[in-house]
């Protein structure tokens, strides 16, 4: 007989994870309602005890456990927030644990998860490699198996979400949703759309990853080999939840990397929060999709924020050089003492912050008497970089962006 998951289910769920989970935040934000067109409500799943909404789902099947069942123990495969919130909840509820990761996997989700007392396993380069070996390795052993995503039982928890969001803020007439997958979003559409038919729950993948959006729509897009968005990166979503999406979901967006990094870093900015990439996917399809969503009431769920800090930092400085806020420029100095005081003078009279500097006498093209400098600087934005140029231009020195 083929799962199914019913409204009931989900309200069922909430009451066994009552207390035994965060029941995170929703807020209206003002700066991101302007930013985007649209008013937006934010659900900080992030600030779960794992970072991350994965608790939700691996709590509602564990706690149904019969005691055979959780005497042989469980084993989940997960890139990380799963694998969490199955050997969190594994540990509180006394029940031995394997997880099976990707060897890729970010440091910080398998320390994380190692510090929660599970057997870990890394296996493989992506999450279907790590699937293949987990299913080998509970049929071996006799464990109990917990999908992270294609589970009746774990889809109902993750629902839970939904009814939190519209308890906070019933006016909310679009939830735009990550999708790995499936589970988030089939939960949460089944839950929204029996709570209120007329909401609109809308899907968000990366181009890297597009599995559920081809399965949607019908269509072939090539699937890449890394993304930031790791925890959405899902090359085969599963069976119910594909149904489940393609009965309640009204669409399903894509949206790039530079998309997501830009979405990281204006939540850091604006809201003061972290989330990992597909935490950002919502936010990404509201300042990619604009029309799509002008005018409307929406909901986003940051569904996690374990992200590694050296990512993070690259994120933020590669975000830093898009808005124009870090800029390189190439100038111009005559190779006589003095020159390079005089040159950095400018850039402080232009308000310009050298970050770093490079002075080059002997390779390149300009004549004997000239050398070249190559200087980062900290800016106030793209307009600001001209006022820069503009500035070393009046006090002679030749400078060019680059």
């Amino acid at each position: 007989m083929a799962q199914t998951v019913t409204p009931e289910d989900i309200a069922q769920a909430a009451q066994r994870l009552a207390g035994r989970v965060v029941r995170t935040p929703c807020l209206h934000s003002e700066t991101l309602s302007a930013i985007t067109g649209c008013e937006v409500w934010l659900k900080f799943e992030n600030l779960q005890f794992t970072a991350s909404f994965k608790e939700r789902g691996a709590l509602n099947r564990l706690a149904q456990l019969g005691d055979a069942e959780r005497a042989r123990g469980v084993l989940a495969v997960s890139a990380g927030n799963h694998a969490q919130g199955v050997a969190l909840h594994a540990r509180r509820l006394g029940i031995p644990a394997t997880i099976v990761m990707p060897r890729f996997t970010p440091s910080v989700k398998v320390e994380a998860t190692r510090a929660f007392g599970p057997r870990i396993v890394l296996e493989g380069d992506t999450f279907d490699d790590a699937r293949t070996r987990g299913l080998e390795l509970a049929r071996e052993e006799g464990l109990v198996f917990v999908h992270p995503y294609d589970d009746a039982q774990v889809i109902a928890g993750q629902g839970t979400i939904a009814l939190e969001m519209l308890d906070e803020a019933p006016e909310l007439d679009t939830l735009v949703i990550a999708v790995g997958g499936g589970g988030l979003i089939s939960g949460i559409a089944l839950a929204a759309r029996a709570r209120r038919p007329g909401i609109e729950v809308i899907g968000v993948q990366t181009e890297r990853y597009p599995a559920m959006h081809d399965a949607f729509h019908g269509t072939h897009h090539p699937q890449g080999t890394g993304t930031i968005a790791e925890g959405i990166a899902v090359g085969r979503p599963g069976e119910l939840t594909t149904r489940l999406v393609r009965e309640h979901v009204a669409d399903v967006l894509l949206v790039g990397e530079g998309d997501i990094e830009h979405a990281i870093v204006t939540l850091l900015e604006i809201e003061k929060t972290v989330v990992e990439g597909a935490g950002a996917a919502g936010l990404a399809a509201l300042l990619v999709h604009r029309a799509r969503f002008a005018g409307r009431r929406v909901g986003l769920v940051l569904c996690g924020g374990n992200i590694d800090p050296l990512l993070l930092a690259a994120i933020v400085r590669r975000e830093m050089v898009r808005s124009g806020r870090l800029a390189r420029l190439r100038i111009e100095v005559r190779d006589r003492p003095g020159a390079l005081a005089a040159m950095t003078a400018a850039l402080a009279a232009a308000g310009a912050n050298v970050e770093e500097i490079q002075h080059q006498r002997i390779f390149g093209a300009l004549s004997a008497e000239l050398a070249a400098v190559e200087v980062v600087v900290q800016t106030r934005g793209e307009a600001h970089v001209g006022e820069v140029l503009a500035t070393l231009a009046a006090a002679g020195f030749a400078g060019t962006r680059f």
